[in-house]
């Protein structure tokens, strides 16, 4: 057996690498493992947030993974398009692949997948077997029956274009477009003059989007657009989860003592599905904690879970409209008329500090879906299972 670790985190993803760094800086002395399955930690992902989604101290340390920023963004709807303020960020695979290799060294291993892990051990596939004191499981999102869920499936395509596309600021929404089969919208980061990632995104019931289908829909956008594409550079698909209703207690009960982090701790947006802002939160967390025992990091992960499912009731409740009340191919609305709503508000509102006040602004006025449905989409109940 080799030498015990302190920490083994499982999957190089957002949560874990951002873990592992961020113990690295505070906590130099400790034994910290970073195992990722393919060839580079963070895999094939983009991983954007606003200014406000996190504090300056984090902006601080987290700044040398961010490869994109731009002041403002756009949406557009068929009945309002606006241009909203505050400065947008992304966080390219190939920069935190990048900063990982180079702040983590030979405490990065890819190329490692794991045929079994507990509290306290992992099991590589080739057979080694590794000790420590804790391992955190970072390897995304698992089904589970404690959580009823919608999905925002996206298929991404990052291009360079034959000649410059003139945007100067990323559209985070362009739902101008075919509805289908749910709120489906078109999301494009002008990464260069000549550079853009398309994602073509839908807000559905099931986790599966048709690939082939998807790229021709963003062949089909990037024409209608007047964007001339010449080579295809990288392509990113996924699923983000949802939050509908839950049971947090049989979750982490059925979690059995094993730490966990990023979408496999339920630790996302309810509504958007993004995760770095509780990312860098649980990894400034736990690089302020002595005890790093499975045991203790367990109850550390559990009570912040606890703490964001609380705030996030509110999300909950307007994911079971959006998903629940009214025809699938209607739900733009409910978003349309969201973005109607004022400046800060809508900032507040990613970043998951909605006041009282904005959560009574977000239901008044004319309602996007029929009154009665959003009642049943509100009141509708799985006794195991609870949005508030």
């Amino acid at each position: 057996m080799s030498a015990r670790w302190d920490v083994i985190l499982v999957g190089g993803g957002l949560a874990n690498g951002l873990i592992a760094w961020r113990l690295r800086q505070r906590q130099p002395g400790r034994r910290v493992l970073l195992l990722e399955a393919g060839p580079q930690a963070g895999g094939t992902h983009t991983w954007s947030f606003h200014q406000d989604d996190v504090t300056p101290e984090q902006h601080a340390w987290i700044a040398p993974l961010v490869a994109h920023r731009w002041q403002g963004y756009d949406v557009r709807f068929p009945q309002l398009a606006r241009t909203l303020p505050g400065d947008y960020l992304s966080i390219s695979d190939e920069r935190f692949a990048a900063v990982m290799a180079a702040e983590l060294g030979d405490t990065l291993r890819t190329h490692a997948p794991v045929a079994h892990l507990s509290p306290d051990g992992v099991t590589l596939a080739d057979g080694e077997h590794l000790a420590a004191a804790a391992v955190i499981d970072g390897r995304g999102y698992q089904p589970s029956p404690h959580l009823a869920l919608g999905f925002q499936a996206f298929l991404g395509q990052t291009w360079r274009l034959a000649r410059p596309h003139g945007l100067v600021r990323p559209i985070l929404m362009d739902a101008t477009v075919d509805q289908l089969a749910g709120y489906r919208f078109v999301y494009t980061l002008p990464l260069s003059a000549d550079t853009l990632l398309i994602e073509d995104t839908h807000y559905i019931d099931q986790p599966a989007l048709a690939a082939e289908a998807a790229r021709r829909r963003i062949r089909d956008y990037a024409a209608a657009q007047g964007w001339a594409l010449e080579a295809l550079l990288r392509e990113e698909q996924g699923s983000l989860p949802i939050t509908l209703a839950g049971d947090p207690d049989a979750f982490w009960q059925a979690a059995a003592g094993q730490p966990c982090s990023g979408l496999r701790a339920g630790l996302f947006h309810a509504t958007t599905g993004y995760s770095l802002p509780q990312a860098v939160a649980l990894a400034d967390a736990i690089s302020e904690q002595r005890d790093l025992s499975h045991p203790a990091l367990f109850a550390l992960i559990r009570q912040t879970a606890a703490r964001h499912w609380r705030r996030q009731r509110f999300f909950r409740l307007l994911n079971r409209m959006l998903f629940l009340a009214g025809r699938p191919e209607q739900r733009w609305q409910v978003m349309q008329r969201f973005y109607g709503l004022g400046e800060g508000l809508i900032a507040r509102f990613y970043a998951g500090q909605l006041t009282p006040l904005d959560m009574v602004r977000i239901l008044t006025g004319k309602p996007p879906v029929p009154v009665g449905e959003a009642l049943q989409a509100v009141l509708k109940h799985n006794p195991r299972l609870r949005a508030f």
